[in-house]
């Protein structure tokens, strides 16, 4: 749990937020003290609300915020929202993604564009509304030392290739080079942008592989440390990154993986 002052005063715009991963960075930054924009779909209304009037219930600020990230002008639109609202933005969390999986012969024109659009689109369209409103804002010393903050959420297979899924492999792939070149080119700046590159995470959108005991076993092969990760794991390390504690660190990917990308199917030397 990590103390309210952590991120006191910032504020924090957390995409696909309405679910898994992207649900407990809200809370947890809420939390930390972070006045949080809890972004998602239309259809995804009533799971916004109840997070936004969890993080209230517990004494923390949230609004929700409609956007389709792979679109310009709601993208645009969110970011004016949460500025109107809060009066700038100090956090970006670049959380939503999708996967639409196939096979590499049967994978449809509309299924690659659809997951790269939303899953590196998406993360460039957000990034750069963030950026141009932490210039806008200027230094605010007396809350951050850096001038903003970026997290991309990444993958494992930003590393490791994944057949069945070249979509998203691509995005995440791709993802890695936008978010070191970000970094690089606002360092100066004192930007900070980052990613985080889950494995295995306990949450619905990957559901069949640990919902069952067989699936589970499987998964666990892959994994040194012995368990699934949980949404809460990521969570802690998103606060890390876009705290003071990690001033010094930009241009990074954190792996949360339990040893995923160690390829434990060498340990036994291949």
């Amino acid at each position: 749990m990590w103390d309210r002052d952590l991120l006191s005063g910032q504020v924090a715009l957390v995409t696909g937020a309405s679910s898994g991963i992207g649900r407990a960075c809200a809370e947890a930054l809420a939390r930390a003290g972070a006045r949080v924009a809890v972004n998602h779909l239309p259809a995804e209304t009533a799971e916004a609300r109840s997070l936004v009037g969890s993080i209230r219930d517990g004494g923390g600020e949230a609004i929700p915020v409609v956007a389709d990230v792979s679109t310009e002008d709601q993208v645009r639109s969110m970011f004016a929202e949460v500025v109107g609202a809060f009066g700038t933005l100090h956090i970006l969390v670049n959380n939503a993604g999708i996967q639409s999986d196939a096979a590499f012969t049967d994978m449809t024109l509309d299924q690659w564009r659809k997951v790269i659009e939303i899953n590196l689109t998406g993360q460039f369209l957000c990034a750069r509304e963030a950026v141009r409103e932490f210039l806008r804002r200027g230094p605010q010393p007396e809350v951050s030392k850096a001038l903003g903050k970026i997290v991309c959420m990444s993958s494992v297979h930003q590393t490791i290739p994944w057949a069945g899924h070249a979509n998203y492999a691509a995005s995440k792939g791709g993802l890695a080079l936008l978010m070191q070149t970000i970094a690089q080119e606002f360092a100066s700046h004192r930007i900070r942008v980052n990613a985080i590159a889950p494995g295995a995470i306990r949450t619905p959108i990957n559901r069949d592989a640990w919902s069952s005991e067989e699936a589970a076993e499987e998964l666990l092969a892959l994994i040194p440390y012995g368990r699934i990760g949980e949404p809460g794991d990521i969570a802690d390390a998103v606060c890390w990154l876009v705290s003071d504690l990690s001033d010094y660190v930009t241009g990074t990917t954190l792996y949360v993986d339990g040893g995923m990308t160690l390829y434990p199917g060498f340990r036994e030397n291949g």
